[in-house]
């Protein structure tokens, strides 16, 4: 008879063994204080750490006009939805929210869901099941709601080299011209920090009758006039037939959305299962993003901020010959290239020198590419870089990694 316990301690210790067993980090933010959190290990009194890995990319998720936003829902309506938005979960907090994350991306309408992963999931899906015989053309890279959206759909799927156009186009030459296509991608992709040509994606999608979705998780917020994104920083979201959005990254909440067309919008809402089966996100949650939503529109000279950050640290550690990857955006990764090194380093850092950054390894990027994966925010002062710069240092020397090269 089958052990099940033997079995789920098998498929643990086989993680182990690779060096990719992750570990929570058990963290415990201190309200104002951003980026410091106090780090509970068990075996003493906790110590303060500097948050270097957080997607909380502005700092929202610390604002006083956010939280206090938060406090009043409670006062005027309670904690929870109360159901799905069928039956009782619809509030007045959800239908202003939806309005503006319309408004913010300059389409007719918008849609809720618990999480990013959810919408990508819900909303793919419902696509491939609404055009008949509809084909889905995904980057390789993209994350993997919108992987498993694409699979839930059940129609035929082409994965495209990252970011590559040429290969797209000839993908896209060899198919009917009247059967249905979705191009899926992302506008910055988390792990490498590179960005997608929207605009020319648009232009095959045009020649081609093909319709684009653009996840803009990790851009909503930190790019555009607004903070609608990377697509509305180069001005082409007009041309993206639906945008994905998070709210718990720049934003500092929690849920996520898509924003398109009324008759996109009606459709997934109608259909898509994974939002009519599951309770509402609570209006207090709702009634935060809703605040930091507006606040963002006018945080120009935060999203200024926040890329100056990014450039001072890339800078800083490249010149002190760390392998910093190469990365357009926001995110600054530093290439390790082994599991159990790239963990070694998490942990002396955070024993050692009181910093917190996680470990990537696979299946979150390839086997062999484990890095560090830093995010810089508006609310790291240069006294914290430097700090980092001469922990990474130490750490660097002691377990003998590789610099870059001169």
């Amino acid at each position: 008879m089958l052990d099940y316990e033997k079995a789920f301690q098998t498929a643990v210790s086989a993680v182990k063994s690779e060096g990719r067993y992750r570990v929570f980090a058990d963290l415990e933010r201190i309200a104002g204080r951003f980026p410091q959190a106090r780090y509970h290990d068990g075996k003493a009194d906790p110590k303060e750490v500097t948050v270097w890995c957080s997607n909380d990319y502005l700092g929202m998720g610390q604002h006083p006009d956010v939280a206090e936003a938060m406090k009043t829902a409670i006062d005027q309506v309670g904690v929870g939805a109360g159901g799905t938005r069928n039956i009782a979960g619809t509030t007045h907090y959800h239908v202003r929210l939806e309005k503006e994350l319309a408004d913010l991306h300059n389409k007719e309408a918008a849609l809720l869901f618990t999480s990013g992963y959810v919408g990508n999931e819900a909303t793919l899906s419902t696509l491939g099941k609404l055009l008949p015989d509809c084909i889905t053309l995904s980057d390789e890279l993209n994350h993997a709601s919108m992987i498993h959206g694409i699979r839930g759909g059940k129609g035929p799927k082409l994965i495209w080299r990252h970011n590559d156009l040429a290969h797209l186009e000839s993908l896209l030459k060899d198919l009917p011209a009247d059967k249905p296509k979705v191009i899926a991608f992302e506008s910055v992709y988390s792990m490498d920090g590179d960005i997608a040509p929207i605009g020319k994606i648009c232009d095959l999608a045009e020649k081609y009758n093909a319709f684009t979705y653009l996840d803009e998780v990790h851009g909503v917020g930190l790019y555009g006039k607004k903070g609608g994104g990377v697509a509305q920083r180069d001005g082409v979201e007009h041309r993206v037939d639906v945008i994905e959005g998070t709210l718990g990254k720049a934003f500092g909440v929690m849920g996520g959305y898509i924003a398109g067309s009324s008759a996109l919008i009606d459709a997934v809402r109608s259909y898509a299962s994974s939002f009519i089966f599951t309770t509402a996100l609570s209006p207090v949650l709702v009634a935060g993003a809703l605040e930091s939503v507006r606040t963002l529109k006018k945080g120009e000279d935060l999203r200024a901020r926040h890329q100056e950050r990014a450039a001072r640290m890339k800078s800083v550690l490249s010149e002190a010959g760390f392998p910093v990857m190469p990365s357009v955006s926001h995110i600054v990764p530093v290439f390790v290239g082994d599991p159990v090194a790239c963990k070694a380093v998490s942990d002396r850092l955070l024993k050692d020198h009181s910093i917190y950054v996680q470990p990537i390894n696979y299946p979150t990027v390839p086997r062999g590419t484990e890095r560090l994966r830093f995010t810089p925010t508006p609310l790291h002062t240069d006294a914290h870089i430097e700090q980092l710069v001469e922990a990474l240092d130490v750490v660097w020397t002691d377990l003998q990694l590789k610099r870059a090269a001169a």
